[in-house]
């Protein structure tokens, strides 16, 4: 039997897929969306459940500088969201440091000779910059001096990616942390000290609170999976996509999906949209891609993480603290209560996720539940935020390909993948941060969404997708050069090459 032919097939049920199909669904087009899971959409911002306890995979904050993206939200959730303070620390040798950083308050915790190193370092890096950085490295080197970037930089970014900094893009230096200005924060801190006060705006500074669904992101994603089968939009779970065949002729994708219990379902569709990581795309593409080669180089980071529950003494308001200390592997600490207290299910719990950064397959990853449980609580009690014994119970929820992995070849390998696909395929759409390889945050990923689903209404690529978080800058600070940014994505026509 010849299957039904969709207008649109979408693969993943994450951000960016599920904002694809919903700007589809609302325009009254054909779409049906497959997610592997069996339960949750969302993807990395699903929100997973455990004996009434919700808990986030990663962390999701609602910010944007898109008013665009902001409607949406509210548009799919207009009930839900409160307005949280946001509170962030880092934790090195023993110490708690303010983020973004105090620079009296690291001075002092780092000590008068440490503070003259650190400051001398930064002078120097200034005065003789390394040409053209081409390393993360090499990037903070320059712009915070090697002394700042061995104590904050280099311990935290190399348990994130599992490589060394010097085999780290560029790219991510200046994606991620463009616009924080050392000599801006320095100036401040001493006009605060001498009863001056700050002149807000000079520097780039993080958001001092976010909006955020009250039990976790996963209520925006419900709420689009409801919506979009209200407007007569189909959502099909346990569907894991094995490969894809593309019909020159007949310009048909006959798409190939297998369930848990290894049952097929064939799918037959005039536009794929895919967030799948692109490596694994690429592979079960037929006719056989020329660019698999470079697909196959691209390389992902996968992460665990592991919740502890108990009535802890220790209180805190941090939402997360960034564990930049060597003498644990934990990478990061998230305080559930302070996302939002309806994340637990009675008043007087602590629930706290410890995560680990890791390779599928590696020791962390292949650890039993109950040895990666009796980590946690060891690491816990020494950084100081949970006593061992006050832990109650705990769970285990792993999660691959959680970062694409931007090394120092990851770029041209992209481009290749890219413009092989966009001229070979011209009905398959590349959308998302796995989708397009890119570390683009969620506001970010519903916007390659949204504009996609302008080009397949259209039937054009009238929006250059990939133009996306490119020219503006990155989303915590204020400012409207990002929604500017965008907002000129959104309205002005782009050919792609």
């Amino acid at each position: 039997m010849i299957p039904q032919v969709i207008d649109t097939l979408v693969i993943g049920a994450g951000p960016a897929g599920l904002t694809t199909a919903y700007k589809l669904a609302q325009r009254e087009h054909d779409v049906t969306v497959l997610e592997a899971d069996p339960v949750y959409v969302g993807g990395i911002s699903r929100t997973e459940t455990y004996k009434g306890y919700h808990f986030d995979i990663g962390g999701h904050r609602f910010y944007s500088k898109s008013q665009e993206i902001v409607d949406l939200w509210n548009e799919i959730l207009p009930d839900d969201f409160v307005e949280r303070p946001r509170l962030s620390r880092i934790f090195y040798n023993g110490k708690f440091y303010s983020y973004p950083l105090n620079a009296i308050e690291a001075f002092r915790n780092l000590g008068l000779m440490e503070t003259t190193a650190c400051v001398a370092s930064f002078i120097w890096a200034r005065m003789r910059p390394i040409p053209e950085p081409r390393t993360f490295h090499e990037w903070v080197r320059n712009n915070f001096g090697e002394r700042l970037f061995s104590i904050f930089f280099k311990t935290y970014t190399e348990k994130v990616w599992g490589m060394s900094c010097d085999e780290i893009s560029a790219d991510w230096a200046a994606q991620r942390i463009k616009g924080l200005d050392l000599r801006a924060a320095i100036a401040d801190a001493v006009r605060r000290t001498l009863g001056l006060g700050g002149k807000g705006g000079q520097a780039k500074t993080l958001i001092q609170s976010f909006r955020y669904p009250r039990r976790g992101p996963g209520m925006m994603w419900e709420a689009a999976a409801r919506k979009i089968r209200g407007y007569g939009g189909r959502i099909e779970m346990d569907r894991r996509v094995t490969g894809l065949s593309w019909n020159e002729g007949s310009r048909i994708w006959t798409v190939e999906a297998t369930s848990a219990s290894g049952e097929k379902h064939v799918y037959s569709a005039r536009n794929v949209v895919s967030s799948a990581p692109l490596r694994d795309l690429v592979k079960g593409l037929k006719p056989t891609a020329l660019s698999y080669f470079h697909a196959g180089q691209l390389r992902y980071r996968d992460f665990l993480t592991v919740i502890l529950i108990g009535k802890s003494a220790k209180a805190f308001d941090d939402n997360w603290v960034y564990i930049h200390d060597p003498s644990v592997m934990v990478g990061r600490v998230q305080n559930l209560r302070s996302w939002s207290p309806e994340m637990l299910p009675d008043p007087h719990s602590t629930c706290l996720e410890l995560e680990y950064f890791c390779f599928e397959g590696d020791g962390l990853w292949t650890a039993t539940n109950d040895e990666l449980i009796a980590r946690a609580k060891e690491e816990i009690a020494r950084i100081g935020l949970m006593r061992a014994e006050d832990v109650t119970d705990a769970t285990v929820v792993r999660q691959e390909k959680a970062y694409p992995i931007y090394d120092d070849t990851y770029a041209d390998n992209v481009e290749v993948v890219r413009r092989e696909l966009e001229s070979r395929f011209p009905t398959l759409h590349l959308v998302g941060r796995n989708g397009m390889h890119k570390y683009n945050n969620q506001d970010h990923a519903m916007m390659t969404g949204i504009l996609t689903a302008e080009n397949i209404i259209a039937g054009s690529r009238r929006f250059d997708v990939w133009g996306v978080n490119e020219d503006a800058e990155y989303g915590e600070a204020g400012g409207s050069a990002g929604r500017d940014a965008l907002a000129s994505l959104r309205l002005t026509p782009r050919r792609v090459a």
